[in-house]
């Protein structure tokens, strides 16, 4: 549609299946082929920063207006998922968890949001992704059940 302007900053959070430790050295072709899917000319987002740790994955991303959050998640864990196993990489099949965090930033926190995403391991010396995950969770005001977070009981 001519004359509609839109940025969306969306800090995106999903985990591997079971939070099994999975993407140890694999996190440098797996991230550059999750971009090529943010990036594609059908898709039209704008990456800012991927990162994450062996179990779980952040990426901050400007959202194309033409995509929902949803397919846009639903895309990137399907096509990595099916590359990844692809690669033969793992003994048996790469899964991603069931769900995702998805966090709006505004313009002003873009630059300590992109410093947090590059930064995961250090910032995993201090906290769990659990921990880090349920922080998210209490910082943007989403009601949840502990018991339930990536369908795994306390």
């Amino acid at each position: 549609m001519p004359n509609s302007y839109s940025q969306v900053f969306v800090h995106l959070v999903f985990a591997v299946k079971h939070r099994q430790c999975l993407l140890h050295k694999r996190c440098d072709d797996l991230y550059r082929y999750i971009t090529g899917i943010i990036q594609s000319p059908k898709n039209r987002h704008k990456l800012y920063a991927i990162g994450g740790m062996p179990d779980h994955i952040h990426i901050l991303v400007s959202m194309h207006p033409s995509q929902s959050i949803a397919d846009l998640v639903k895309e990137i864990k399907i096509a990595s998922a099916l590359w990844l196993n692809e690669q033969n990489l793992f003994m048996g099949r790469f899964h991603w968890q069931d769900g995702y965090g998805a966090f709006s930033i505004g313009m002003s926190q873009l630059e300590a949001v992109t410093h947090y995403v590059l930064n995961q391991e250090e910032h995993h010396k201090r906290m769990t992704f659990r921990e880090e995950y349920i922080a998210f969770l209490e910082k943007y005001g989403i009601p949840y059940d502990a018991r339930h977070v990536f369908g795994d009981l306390v």
